[in-house]
Protein backbone atom coordinates (compact mmCIF):
# COMPACT_ATOMS: atom_id res chain seq x y z
CA UNK A 1 0.00 0.00 0.00
CA UNK A 2 1.46 3.24 -1.32
CA UNK A 3 2.32 5.63 1.65
CA UNK A 4 3.08 8.93 1.21
CA UNK A 5 6.61 10.19 2.73
CA UNK A 6 6.99 12.92 4.84
CA UNK A 7 9.84 14.57 6.81
CA UNK A 8 11.70 17.92 8.13
CA UNK A 9 12.09 19.15 4.61
CA UNK A 10 8.17 17.91 3.05
CA UNK A 11 5.69 19.93 2.41
CA UNK A 12 2.80 20.01 4.95
CA UNK A 13 -0.80 19.93 4.15
CA UNK A 14 -1.84 21.63 7.46
CA UNK A 15 0.95 24.40 6.69
CA UNK A 16 -0.41 25.04 3.53
CA UNK A 17 -3.75 25.55 4.31
CA UNK A 18 -2.53 28.10 6.98
CA UNK A 19 -1.11 29.84 4.18
CA UNK A 20 -3.93 29.60 1.66
CA UNK A 21 -5.84 31.64 4.56
CA UNK A 22 -3.61 34.37 4.62
CA UNK A 23 -3.67 37.15 2.23
CA UNK A 24 -1.17 37.64 -0.43
CA UNK A 25 2.24 38.02 1.56
CA UNK A 26 4.81 38.40 -1.52
CA UNK A 27 2.55 41.69 -3.02
CA UNK A 28 2.23 42.71 0.91
CA UNK A 29 6.40 42.59 1.47
CA UNK A 30 7.01 45.28 -1.13
CA UNK A 31 4.25 47.53 -0.47
CA UNK A 32 5.36 51.32 -0.22
CA UNK A 33 9.22 49.71 -0.66
CA UNK A 34 11.70 51.68 -2.99
CA UNK A 35 14.88 49.59 -4.15
CA UNK A 36 18.35 50.53 -1.82
CA UNK A 37 19.54 53.97 -3.48
CA UNK A 38 23.68 53.69 -4.42
CA UNK A 39 22.89 50.36 -4.11
CA UNK A 40 25.80 49.16 -6.79
CA UNK A 41 28.08 52.06 -5.82
CA UNK A 42 28.17 51.25 -2.59
CA UNK A 43 28.97 47.62 -3.22
CA UNK A 44 31.89 48.98 -5.61
CA UNK A 45 33.24 50.72 -2.46
CA UNK A 46 33.25 47.62 -0.40
CA UNK A 47 34.79 45.19 -3.39
CA UNK A 48 37.98 47.84 -4.05
CA UNK A 49 39.67 47.96 -0.45
CA UNK A 50 39.13 44.14 -0.76
CA UNK A 51 41.43 44.08 -3.83
CA UNK A 52 43.45 46.49 -2.07
CA UNK A 53 43.42 44.10 0.24
CA UNK A 54 45.25 41.71 -1.47
CA UNK A 55 47.34 43.10 -3.70
CA UNK A 56 48.91 44.48 0.10
CA UNK A 57 50.69 41.11 0.18
CA UNK A 58 52.64 41.46 -2.67
CA UNK A 59 54.46 44.43 -1.27
CA UNK A 60 57.36 45.10 1.37
CA UNK A 61 56.84 45.24 5.08
CA UNK A 62 56.56 48.70 5.31
CA UNK A 63 54.33 48.90 2.43
CA UNK A 64 51.78 46.21 3.16
CA UNK A 65 50.87 47.93 6.80
CA UNK A 66 50.16 50.91 4.98
CA UNK A 67 48.00 49.59 2.47
CA UNK A 68 46.40 47.41 5.16
CA UNK A 69 45.58 50.70 7.04
CA UNK A 70 44.20 52.30 4.32
CA UNK A 71 42.13 49.09 2.83
CA UNK A 72 40.28 48.91 6.58
CA UNK A 73 39.75 52.85 6.96
CA UNK A 74 38.07 52.43 2.73
CA UNK A 75 36.06 49.36 4.22
CA UNK A 76 34.91 51.14 7.08
CA UNK A 77 34.15 54.29 5.32
CA UNK A 78 31.92 52.02 2.73
CA UNK A 79 30.35 50.60 6.27
CA UNK A 80 29.69 53.97 7.48
CA UNK A 81 28.27 55.46 3.82
CA UNK A 82 25.42 52.64 3.88
CA UNK A 83 24.42 52.69 7.30
CA UNK A 84 24.10 56.91 6.45
CA UNK A 85 22.62 56.32 3.22
CA UNK A 86 19.73 54.28 5.83
CA UNK A 87 19.32 56.44 8.40
CA UNK A 88 18.72 59.39 5.79
CA UNK A 89 16.14 57.35 4.16
CA UNK A 90 14.48 56.77 6.86
CA UNK A 91 14.67 60.47 7.73
CA UNK A 92 13.17 61.78 4.15
CA UNK A 93 10.42 59.14 4.63
CA UNK A 94 9.09 60.32 7.89
CA UNK A 95 7.80 64.13 8.26
CA UNK A 96 8.85 64.54 11.63
CA UNK A 97 12.28 62.99 12.38
CA UNK A 98 15.41 64.08 14.39
CA UNK A 99 18.51 64.97 12.45
CA UNK A 100 20.37 61.44 12.60
CA UNK A 101 22.83 61.50 15.93
CA UNK A 102 26.21 60.91 14.21
CA UNK A 103 26.97 62.32 10.72
CA UNK A 104 27.76 59.24 8.87
CA UNK A 105 27.87 60.36 5.42
CA UNK A 106 30.38 63.39 6.20
CA UNK A 107 32.62 60.88 8.52
CA UNK A 108 32.53 58.42 5.91
CA UNK A 109 34.42 61.18 3.22
CA UNK A 110 36.39 61.78 5.65
CA UNK A 111 37.55 57.87 5.97
CA UNK A 112 37.44 57.77 2.40
CA UNK A 113 40.21 60.99 1.92
CA UNK A 114 41.84 59.43 4.77
CA UNK A 115 42.26 55.80 3.32
CA UNK A 116 42.78 56.72 -0.13
CA UNK A 117 45.60 58.78 1.00
CA UNK A 118 47.09 55.79 2.87
CA UNK A 119 47.29 53.44 -0.46
CA UNK A 120 48.96 56.42 -2.55
CA UNK A 121 51.70 56.71 0.14
CA UNK A 122 52.29 53.00 0.42
CA UNK A 123 52.72 52.41 -3.34
CA UNK A 124 54.69 55.65 -4.02
CA UNK A 125 56.26 57.55 -0.67
CA UNK A 126 55.29 60.78 -1.28
CA UNK A 127 54.13 62.92 1.72
CA UNK A 128 52.89 65.57 -1.02
CA UNK A 129 50.73 63.48 -3.52
CA UNK A 130 49.06 61.44 -0.99
CA UNK A 131 47.37 64.01 0.96
CA UNK A 132 46.44 66.14 -2.19
CA UNK A 133 44.81 63.25 -3.90
CA UNK A 134 43.22 62.00 -0.38
CA UNK A 135 41.65 65.49 0.07
CA UNK A 136 40.24 64.97 -4.18
CA UNK A 137 38.85 61.81 -3.47
CA UNK A 138 37.09 62.58 -0.09
CA UNK A 139 35.25 65.85 -1.85
CA UNK A 140 34.56 63.80 -4.69
CA UNK A 141 32.74 61.23 -1.97
CA UNK A 142 31.20 64.21 -0.10
CA UNK A 143 29.86 65.67 -3.80
CA UNK A 144 28.71 62.06 -5.16
CA UNK A 145 26.63 60.83 -1.83
CA UNK A 146 26.22 64.52 -0.28
CA UNK A 147 25.67 65.93 3.19
CA UNK A 148 23.99 63.84 6.35
CA UNK A 149 20.59 65.65 7.43
CA UNK A 150 22.11 67.96 9.66
CA UNK A 151 18.59 69.67 11.23
CA UNK A 152 15.40 67.88 12.68
CA UNK A 153 12.00 68.20 10.71
CA UNK A 154 8.86 69.01 12.10
CA UNK A 155 5.59 70.43 10.55
CA UNK A 156 5.09 73.80 10.23
CA UNK A 157 2.59 75.46 13.09
CA UNK A 158 3.64 72.74 14.90
CA UNK A 159 5.33 72.93 18.70
CA UNK A 160 8.79 71.54 18.73
CA UNK A 161 8.26 69.94 22.22
CA UNK A 162 5.25 67.79 20.85
CA UNK A 163 7.13 67.13 17.25
CA UNK A 164 10.21 66.09 19.40
CA UNK A 165 8.33 63.38 21.54
CA UNK A 166 6.45 61.98 18.18
CA UNK A 167 9.73 61.55 17.18
CA UNK A 168 11.37 59.95 19.79
CA UNK A 169 8.42 57.72 20.53
CA UNK A 170 8.70 56.87 16.62
CA UNK A 171 11.78 55.76 16.96
CA UNK A 172 11.61 53.33 19.69
CA UNK A 173 8.44 52.11 18.07
CA UNK A 174 10.58 51.50 15.05
CA UNK A 175 13.75 49.30 17.30
CA UNK A 176 10.71 46.85 18.90
CA UNK A 177 9.49 46.56 14.85
CA UNK A 178 13.40 46.13 13.67
CA UNK A 179 13.76 43.39 16.88
CA UNK A 180 10.32 41.51 15.30
CA UNK A 181 11.49 41.50 11.58
CA UNK A 182 14.54 40.06 13.09
CA UNK A 183 13.37 37.36 15.23
CA UNK A 184 11.00 36.15 12.35
CA UNK A 185 13.71 35.33 10.61
CA UNK A 186 15.18 32.84 12.85
CA UNK A 187 11.97 30.91 12.39
CA UNK A 188 13.32 30.17 8.70
CA UNK A 189 9.78 30.94 7.09
CA UNK A 190 9.71 33.20 3.85
CA UNK A 191 5.75 33.70 4.09
CA UNK A 192 6.18 34.43 7.35
CA UNK A 193 8.62 36.97 7.40
CA UNK A 194 6.02 38.65 4.43
CA UNK A 195 3.33 38.48 6.50
CA UNK A 196 5.37 40.55 9.32
CA UNK A 197 6.24 43.30 6.53
CA UNK A 198 2.69 43.78 6.11
CA UNK A 199 1.69 43.97 9.48
CA UNK A 200 4.90 46.23 9.94
CA UNK A 201 3.71 47.95 7.01
CA UNK A 202 0.22 48.90 8.96
CA UNK A 203 2.05 50.02 11.80
CA UNK A 204 4.21 52.81 10.05
CA UNK A 205 0.89 54.09 8.40
CA UNK A 206 0.21 54.96 12.21
CA UNK A 207 3.34 56.41 12.19
CA UNK A 208 2.72 58.74 9.21
CA UNK A 209 -0.45 59.28 10.72
CA UNK A 210 0.79 60.70 14.27
CA UNK A 211 3.45 62.62 12.95
CA UNK A 212 0.91 64.95 10.70
CA UNK A 213 -1.11 65.31 13.96
CA UNK A 214 0.66 64.73 17.16
CA UNK A 215 -2.23 65.14 18.88
CA UNK A 216 -3.07 61.80 18.24
CA UNK A 217 -0.44 60.56 20.30
CA UNK A 218 -2.12 60.18 22.96
CA UNK A 219 -4.60 57.56 21.63
CA UNK A 220 -1.52 55.96 19.69
CA UNK A 221 0.40 55.73 23.19
CA UNK A 222 -0.33 52.52 23.92
CA UNK A 223 0.12 50.60 20.31
CA UNK A 224 3.01 52.04 19.87
CA UNK A 225 4.66 50.82 23.36
CA UNK A 226 2.64 48.33 25.34
CA UNK A 227 1.02 45.61 21.82
CA UNK A 228 4.10 46.35 19.87
CA UNK A 229 6.09 45.43 22.76
CA UNK A 230 4.07 42.25 23.15
CA UNK A 231 4.25 41.72 19.53
CA UNK A 232 7.63 41.73 19.54
CA UNK A 233 8.09 39.80 22.19
CA UNK A 234 5.87 37.23 21.05
CA UNK A 235 7.21 36.82 17.44
CA UNK A 236 10.78 35.86 19.58
CA UNK A 237 9.34 33.31 21.56
CA UNK A 238 7.16 31.59 18.53
CA UNK A 239 10.69 31.91 16.47
CA UNK A 240 12.28 29.95 19.27
CA UNK A 241 9.67 27.68 19.29
CA UNK A 242 8.96 26.66 15.49
CA UNK A 243 12.22 26.61 14.96
CA UNK A 244 12.58 23.62 16.81
CA UNK A 245 9.55 21.77 15.97
CA UNK A 246 8.16 23.30 13.11
CA UNK A 247 4.28 22.89 14.53
CA UNK A 248 1.74 23.88 11.91
CA UNK A 249 -0.47 24.64 15.31
CA UNK A 250 1.72 27.13 16.68
CA UNK A 251 2.00 28.63 13.27
CA UNK A 252 -2.00 29.28 12.34
CA UNK A 253 -2.37 30.43 16.22
CA UNK A 254 1.02 33.47 15.09
CA UNK A 255 -1.13 33.79 12.09
CA UNK A 256 -4.32 34.73 13.94
CA UNK A 257 -2.23 36.76 16.59
CA UNK A 258 -1.16 39.24 13.57
CA UNK A 259 -4.01 38.99 12.12
CA UNK A 260 -5.41 40.86 14.80
CA UNK A 261 -3.19 43.34 15.39
CA UNK A 262 -3.31 44.54 12.39
CA UNK A 263 -6.71 45.11 12.36
CA UNK A 264 -7.09 46.40 15.78
CA UNK A 265 -3.80 49.03 14.58
CA UNK A 266 -5.74 49.57 11.49
CA UNK A 267 -8.90 50.51 13.23
CA UNK A 268 -7.17 52.58 15.50
CA UNK A 269 -5.90 54.46 12.67
CA UNK A 270 -8.92 55.04 10.70
CA UNK A 271 -10.81 56.38 13.88
CA UNK A 272 -7.86 58.79 14.18
CA UNK A 273 -8.77 60.00 10.82
CA UNK A 274 -11.89 60.00 11.85
CA UNK A 275 -11.16 62.22 14.89
CA UNK A 276 -8.94 64.55 12.43
CA UNK A 277 -11.53 65.11 10.52
CA UNK A 278 -14.31 66.00 12.66
CA UNK A 279 -12.04 68.70 14.42
CA UNK A 280 -11.41 69.90 10.90
CA UNK A 281 -14.94 70.48 9.93
CA UNK A 282 -15.75 72.28 13.91
CA UNK A 283 -12.86 74.87 12.71
CA UNK A 284 -14.81 74.82 9.51
CA UNK A 285 -17.90 75.83 11.10
CA UNK A 286 -16.62 78.03 13.72
CA UNK A 287 -14.64 80.06 10.63
CA UNK A 288 -18.07 80.35 8.85
CA UNK A 289 -19.62 81.24 11.89
CA UNK A 290 -17.16 84.06 12.61
CA UNK A 291 -17.16 85.23 8.65
CA UNK A 292 -21.09 85.37 8.71
CA UNK A 293 -21.19 87.60 12.33
CA UNK A 294 -18.63 90.34 10.29
CA UNK A 295 -20.01 90.06 7.25
CA UNK A 296 -23.70 90.77 9.14
CA UNK A 297 -21.89 93.27 11.01
CA UNK A 298 -20.15 95.18 7.69
CA UNK A 299 -23.81 95.09 6.08
CA UNK A 300 -25.34 97.45 8.75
Amino acid sequence: MAQRYGGKFSPDPAANEVEAEAPPLVEASFKGRAPARYGARINILFLLPVIALAASFFQPVAGMLTDMAGAATLLLAAWLLRDGIRAEDAYEERKVARRPAIPRKIFSSVLTGIGTGLLVFGGQWNALTAPLIGAVAGGLHLFSFGLDPLKDKSLEGVDHFQSDRVARKVEEAEKLLDGMQDAIKRAGDRMLEGRVEAFQDTVRTMFRTVEEDPRDLTQARKYLTVYLQGARDATVKFADLYARNRDAGVRADYVRLLDDLEHNFSARTQRMLLTDRSDLDVEIEVLRDRLNRENLVIDR
